[in-house]
């Protein structure tokens, strides 16, 4: 239900669908994945295992990158290697050998969004490949909305039937620009294996397509002027998506039918994660020529949205953030109520994860005139520990807790938001949030934290080891 907290992202278009997380697909999971570090010595494979040299174990590493990491994953997590040596394991195995067309489905995958190939790669049964196309589509979608090659009279129609074309074996689009080009241009093998989905799966990827390429369609020469319309926009590029998700988890059986039938709540975390994306990026927007803070509120503070750049505007800016942060932070309480019913480890992880890191990000953003002076990024170290804490809904909610007190305690009396601010951080405190209490990391002694950090380096090997699985699965097409 992220990166698409700048943690992991892609760079992002006008529609901004590539600021979602996984949950929504474009998961704030830290930053960019980048190729694992690769263990000394020299690597045997596992017998019956299918994946390349990158996962195999070598005599310095006895169970391969990552390997080590294994038994601390959620048992949830399956594993098909047919190897017997209880020493010699790979990283992680597909439960059935891909195709051809699917392989090329998840090079894409990795080519467009290599942090998202990651997270996906921990997802049980059947939610692996129908998240993984459900991606593809609306990147596919998204990248014919963002070309500003196409005209807007050729390019309504094809957002308007972009979900007809799932169905139309043949259909591919030759005319663009943008630089994921390649999932329209080889759109049959990525509606090839849609069609190869349960039709469960596909009704659920239609329906959001087609709803998506409306909602496009209709801002596409449209500024966010209302808070009504900030919803909405939020709501067709990363609420949807949101949406999709939770029904795509219903539909698969490891979620209960509630997570998919409760669209109020799904929408919130897609508009939540979309929201904390636009605020953060208000100057990478503004140097682009992108404006999707909504103007009924920054005209309260200066006649130009471009104005908050200026430095004698700072003050001004400041308490403009200020107030759409306490804005963005009214969608927590359902947040908190979405994760609080999944049952499922790695669909937890999926949504959490992205969730947390957002209102990391949030209260980094917190009166910080920063966002008007350069980017705005959660710490490395910072990110992979709230990676590797976020498995569990205590645990959640203590992060929550820790960063509601960060922005609590850095509001200004003098600022105009200051008691809508104050008041819905203590509701979610006292509503959401009853029994957390805050630790404080000094009481944690040096050689605790000191394993903390050394857990947290080897939990962001593991991710990043896992991209690279998969991408070298892909191109070598070993089985």
């Amino acid at each position: 239900m992220e990166e698409k907290l700048r943690g992991v992202r892609d760079s992002h278009g006008r529609s901004r669908l590539r600021h979602q997380g996984h949950g929504p697909l474009q998961a704030h999971v830290g930053a960019e994945s980048r190729r694992g570090a690769q263990g000394p010595g020299r690597r045997h494979r596992p017998a019956g295992c299918c994946l390349p040299p990158a996962a195999w174990p070598c005599k310095d590493w006895p169970r391969g990158e990552g390997g080590r990491l294994w038994s601390r994953l959620p048992q949830s997590h399956s594993h098909s290697c047919s190897s017997t040596s209880p020493t010699a394991v790979c990283l992680v195995c597909p439960q059935d050998s891909l195709s051809s067309s699917l392989k090329t489905c998840y090079k894409y995958l990795n080519q467009t969004s290599r942090s998202f190939a990651a997270v996906i790669q921990a997802l049980d049964g059947e939610m692996r490949n129908a998240v993984c196309i459900f991606y593809l589509v609306l990147r596919a979608l998204d990248t014919l909305e963002d070309d500003m090659t196409i005209s807007v009279e050729k390019k309504v129609p094809l957002l308007h039937n972009f979900h007809s074309f799932l169905y139309q074996p043949d259909w591919r689009f030759m005319e663009s620009k943008e630089k994921d080009r390649q999932v329209l241009e080889d759109f049959p093998t990525i509606s090839l294996e849609f069609r190869n989905l349960a039709e469960k799966y596909q009704t659920v990827i239609a329906d959001i397509c087609q709803r998506m390429g409306i909602g496009m369609a209709e801002f596409l020469d449209k500024h966010v002027t209302s808070e009504q319309e900030w919803d909405k926009y939020c709501h067709y590029v990363a609420g949807l998506v949101g949406i999709g998700l939770s029904r795509l988890f219903s539909a698969s059986e490891f979620e209960d039918p509630l997570v998919g039938e409760d669209t109020e709540r799904a929408n919130s975390m897609g508009l939540f994660l979309q929201k904390t994306n636009i605020i953060r990026d208000y100057l990478e927007d503004q140097q682009e020529g992108r404006e999707f803070w909504p103007q009924e509120v920054w005209s309260r503070y200066v006649k130009k949205l471009g104005d908050f750049a200026k430095p004698e505007n700072i003050d001004l800016a400041v308490q403009c953030l200020n107030e759409l942060i306490t804005n963005a932070l009214h969608h927590i309480p359902d947040v908190i109520t979405y994760l609080s019913r999944l049952r499922n480890q790695s669909v937890f992880n999926f949504c959490a994860i992205p969730q947390v890191m957002a209102i990391a990000t949030l209260a980094a953003c917190y009166n910080n005139q920063q966002v008007f002076k350069g980017a705005v990024k959660i710490r490395k170290g910072q990110a992979v520990t709230l990676m590797m804490d976020a498995t569990n809904m205590p645990a959640v909610k203590a992060i929550i807790y820790q960063y509601m007190e960060e922005i609590y305690h850095r509001i200004p009396d003098s600022d105009p938001s200051s008691s809508k601010t104050r008041q819905i951080i203590s509701t979610i405190r006292t509503q959401n949030l009853p029994n957390c209490q805050l630790i404080s990391r000094s009481h944690y002694s040096p050689i605790y934290l000191s394993f903390v950090m050394l857990l947290a380096a080897l939990s962001w090997q593991y991710l990043t080891t896992l991209s690279q699985v998969t991408e070298d699965y892909v191109q070598t097409g070993e089985h």
